[in-house]
């Protein structure tokens, strides 16, 4: 299994959010200035992506980058967030890390998921 998961609900519609581009960066710097893409995917007809990267990640800051226009314009909705960007701590590299994201179009929201 993937050390970090994701999946999106489309609020708005009431159900998941099917092909979404999701990438996984990891920081380059501790500044986090620099971001180094460490895998792609898109989420599936559950709005999950499963396999999102390797299934070992050394502890850093990371995160995860929706493509929320490309979406919205398949989906037909208007979207204000065109991206949305998920930075979090992976400080215990024992510990599987799944990150969910809320849309809608005008919102979104997010939590340390199990």
């Amino acid at each position: 299994m993937s050390h970090v998961t994701t999946h999106i609900l489309d609020a708005a519609l009431g159900a998941p959010a099917r092909d979404v581009p999701v990438r996984l960066e990891a920081a380059s710097d501790p500044g986090r200035t620099s971001w180094t893409t460490v895998a792609e995917g898109r989420t599936n007809s559950d709005g999950r992506v499963p396999d999102l990267g390797p299934d070992q990640l050394s502890a850093g800051y990371y995160r995860v980058v929706f493509d929320t226009g490309a979406y919205f314009a398949a989906t037909g909705q208007k979207g204000f967030y065109p991206e949305v960007s998920i930075v979090f701590d992976l400080a215990e590299e024992d510990q599987h890390y799944h990150v969910p994201l809320l849309l809608s179009p005008f919102a979104y929201s997010t939590y340390r998921g199990s």
